[in-house]
Order: structure tokens, then sequence, then C-alpha cells
């Protein structure tokens, strides 16, 4: 059954919310026509702002009338009145063929160009493409289906789209968050943790951080929807962008310009960019080029500059690879290579299960017993653990990292600089790891917490049973080390865990396993966390999976 909220108009209140919220905040960073809306809007008809808000929180700017149909408005006709007076919504707007196809089904599509019955089998995409060509004048509602029009039937467009928008993106600071979020925290259904932080902490501290925002977000959409490379990257700002924020975005989206370009072969477009970016993974993919354009000379002394001081431990490995490569193509001397010590190797004969279940479940099924339980867990558990031991660090009121109140985590938690800018805070909670307080911080927090959204904390993985037996077998000094290795690099350090964990409870101990089937092989970020237990001397095995019958089969 829906849970409903007893205020039918609950989605208005959350709408004036935002813009009292705007009001207060972001006055000075307002149009004369953003404020003026602020201002007007309160005094319009609850009925008429209702149908705005409805309009404005439904996908496209077009809408039938019998579309808009609401039991706590009544009559649309009359409550859109005072939105054609204010000119927030358009009566009767010229339409396209395409828009055309958006509020007509496809009967009624089938009666405006008279379609044949061989016509009609074929789905609304491709008879859009048949006619488009041959209809690209935009004609009102009367002039492409009168009767539709004649039976009362009104289009009406919502002229305050980018208005909306952008106020949208000033509350949230980004554009994938959407009116939805109000609902489900008023439903329960999304907790948020409840963050301090100033009035004057908001996302935007100048219009033009707003203007380059969207500017950068139109250009990621052309990219997305398959534009000419050719014609996104002159829009791309050359010069880098004063909000750090901004400039990140900027470098993610020429990294992935970058990408597609070298996808497509296109290897000196790819490497100029890669060249000019900044982004993680720019250096390394521009020595994969020089070396692809064979170009070994100048791949090498690049190889050597990031050898001397990676930018990252994926970096790292990676040049592992790269650079006796290129030695072996200069014709320079090979140098002695160390191989780190290779993790405990489990091997299993498994029949195919009757039950179609995944090779890492059925290998915990297997490997399980009476006295050591073996429980999937891959990246959950350890990044659950550090997120109830440091929550208080990851949601400390750092300036800038929260401006609303329905952020899932900092803004900043993939920033270079997220662990130094709380460095007193973590400090403060991995102490803690020095004596029996790590146990009760974990479990008071799992308790206090529950359900409430983190970067972190995987709520619908772990239960207080699972916590329990991590607590009384992983060692604080283990989880010191892991924990510390997340802080590093959180976008990459966050995933590669093994997938499964088996716990001695009478030996308060354990073991980490990751499963691979055949012909799986280990992900690099996987060999970086393989390399660091077993480095630091834990328990780690990787177990290698063959089905009987496909052995047979291969044998026969």
């Amino acid at each position: 059954m829906a849970v409903t909220l007893p205020n039918p108009f609950y989605y208005l209140e959350n709408f004036q919310r935002v813009l009292d919220w705007l009001g207060e905040r972001y006055i000075d960073l307002l149009s004369e026509e953003e404020r003026c809306f602020i201002v007007r809007f309160p005094t319009l008809p609850q009925t008429s702002r209702a149908l705005l808000v409805r309009m404005a929180m439904r996908k496209g700017e077009h809408f039938r009338s019998g579309k808009l149909q609401y039991a706590e408005i009544g009559c649309p006709h009359q409550a859109i009145q005072a939105l054609l007076t204010a000119g927030w919504v358009e009566d009767d707007p010229p339409l396209t063929i395409e828009h055309l196809f958006a509020l007509l089904k496809k009967t009624e599509i089938a009666t405006v160009f008279g379609l044949t019955a061989a016509s009609r089998l074929a789905s609304k995409a491709d008879l859009l493409e048949t006619l488009r060509h041959e209809f690209t004048d935009a004609r009102p509602l009367a002039a492409w289906h009168a009767s539709l029009h004649e039976a009362g039937e009104r289009i009406y467009r919502i002229a305050i789209t980018s208005l909306c928008e952008r106020m949208r993106l000033m509350f949230f600071g980004n554009l994938h968050q959407t009116w939805s979020e109000f609902v489900l925290s008023d439903l329960g259904i999304y907790r948020y943790e409840q963050v301090e932080f100033q009035p004057s902490s908001r996302g935007f501290q100048s219009r033009r951080d707003v203007d380059d925002y969207l500017h950068l977000h139109r250009c990621r959409e052309r990219f997305d929807q398959g534009e000419y490379l050719d014609d996104i990257l002159p829009d791309l700002p050359v010069e880098p962008h004063v909000n750090p924020w901004l400039e990140t975005r900027r470098n993610k989206l020429l990294f992935r310009i970058a990408q597609e370009y070298e996808r497509c072969k296109e290897l000196q477009s790819a490497l100029a960019i890669y060249q000019r970016c900044t982004c993680p993974g720019s250096r390394l993919r521009a020595i994969r080029v020089l070396e692809r354009l064979e170009h070994h000379t100048c791949a090498f002394a690049l190889a050597i500059t990031a050898d001397e001081m990676p930018e990252s431990e994926a970096e790292r490995q990676a040049l592992l690879r790269i650079l006796p490569r290129l030695r072996r193509k200069l014709g320079q001397l090979k140098l002695p290579v160390v191989k780190p010590q290779a993790a405990e190797r489990i091997d299993l004969m498994l029949p195919f299960p009757a039950i179609p279940v995944s090779v890492e479940i059925a290998a915990a099924d297997h490997l399980t017993r009476n006295d050591a339980p073996v429980v999937y867990v891959e990246n959950t558990l350890i990044n659950s653990l550090f997120g109830l031991l440091c929550w208080p660090a990851i949601f400390a009121a750092v300036p800038g990292a929260f401006f609303h109140p329905f952020h899932h985590g900092p803004v900043d938690l993939l920033s270079p600089d997220f662990h130094q800018r709380r460095a007193v805070q973590f400090t403060a909670c991995l102490s803690q790891l020095n004596d029996d307080r790590y146990r009760q911080t974990i479990v008071a927090n799992f308790h206090a917490k529950y359900g409430t959204l983190s970067p972190f904390v995987y709520w619908n993985a772990i239960d207080e049973e699972l916590l329990n037996i991590a607590l009384d077998c992983l060692p604080p000094d283990h989880l010191k080390k892991w924990f510390d290795r997340i802080l590093r690099d959180i976008s990459a350090n966050r995933s590669g865990f093994p997938d499964l964990i088996q716990f001695y409870p009478q030996e308060k101990r354990y073991r980490m396993i990751e499963v691979k089937g055949p012909g799986d092989r280990l992900q690099d970020n996987q060999l970086r966390w393989m390399e660091y237990f077993v480095g630091h001397g834990m328990p780690v095995a990787v177990c290698h999976v063959q089905w009987m019958e496909q052995v047979m089969d291969d044998v026969a």
C-alpha cells in the first residue's frame, strides 16, 4: 500500500521552503526576475501555486489539461488563470512534431496523420523518425488535431523551467537531486544527518558560479547525447575556473572527451587534452597515448617523471608495467623486478548449483563451518565500520561541506584535502582504536544513526549480529591500517576489498577471501588491496572455483 502524507499540498510547502531558503541565503545572487518570482509567488491562489509546482516537478514543458487533474487542485483551467496572467504559463503554444508525439497517444497520432493499418504497427519512435522531415513547422493544437481541441483539450506550457532549474541547482548545489528528496525525507524513506551549518554556508559564492555550472552541465549533456566532440570542445572554457569545485567538474568532462577521442583513435586530439587536464589519471593516459603513437622517448620521459612522484597507488601500479615495456622498446637494460608476496591460494572444485547462485555464494557455502562462518561482505563491512567509527569527522560542519538539509555526505568527500580539513576530528575518532572505546562508539552509532544516509555505511548489508562478530574477530590495529588507507584515497580505496570474510569466533581471528570463477582474474584495485594485506601480515586468500561439469566437459 502506498504511503501518503496527511497534507495534500506537501509539495507546495516544500517548494515554498526552497524559495524562503534562497531568499535568505542567496538574495545577492538572484536576478530581478528571480527576486520578483520569490516575492509574487506566495500572493497567488493556493491552487494556482500548487498547479505550477506540479508542472515544474514533472518531465517536459508541455502538458495536456486532461493530464493536470489533481484532487486537491480541482479544475486545472481555473487554477491556471493566475499563472497565465503572471506569464509563468503559456496557453495553446505552437507545437513541433516532437512535442506532439510526446503529448498524444499512438491512436491519436494515427488519427492526426491518417496512418494506414500497416503504419500503425510501427513504434512511436519509428513513426516520428519517418514523419519529422515532412512536418518541420510548429503549429497550435487545433492545426494538428482539431477534434481534440474542439473537445476542450488545452495544451499549456510552463515558461519558467530554466528559472526553476536554476533555483533547484542553487538549493541542492547539483542537478541530480530533485524535488522528490523532500518527499522521501517526509515519508521516512531517506534519513539525512542533520548537520549544523551557518546561514552563510552555500554551494555558490557568485552568480557566475551558477552560470558556469549550468554551462558545464549543458556541455556534459551534449557529450552524453553523442554530439560531435569537435563541436563541444570549443564551448568548454580554456582557462581554469577560479572555483575549485567547478574546475574539478571541467577537468572531469575534459577527461571523458579525451577518452572518447582515444576510443575513436584520434590520438593527437586525445593527447592534447590529457596534457592540459589535471583530472587524476590524465598523466597515465597521456603516457599510454604517446606509446600508441610510438613516441617512446617522450612516453618514457613522462613515465620517469611520474615514477618519481606518483599521483596515486593506481598510477604507481600501472607504471610498474609500463616502464619495463618502454625500456625494452628503447633498447635499455632490463631492471630486476621484485614480485610482491602472493596471497594464500584456495582451489575448489564444486558441483554446478541446481539453483542459480553466484560463484561467491557457492564458495561461501562450501567454506562455511559451524565454528567458522563465511559471510559475503565485499566492500560493505570495512567501509561501514569506518563510517560508524568516524561518523563525527565525516559529518563535521566544515565550511562549504554542507549547505542544505539533504546531503548524502559532505560535498568535498572526494577532494584531495578531505582528510586534511578534518584532521583533528579523524585523529580523535581513530585514537579510540587504541583502547576499547572504538567498540562502544561503533555499536552506539549503529543504533543511533541506523538508516541515516552515509557515503560509507551499508545499512542493508550489516546487522547487529555481523557487527558483534566482526568486532570480536577483527583486531583494532588491522582496522586502523584499513581506515588509514581508505582516507589516503577515498575514491580508489573504498572498493577492492575481498568478497568474503571468514570468522573464527573461538580464536578471535578472521580470514578474508577473494573468489574468482572460471576465467576471472584479480582487478587492479583488488591487487593493490591484496598487496597491502599481505605486506601487513593480514590473513587473506584467493579462492579459485571450477565447476565439476565444466571440467568434465573439457576433458571429454
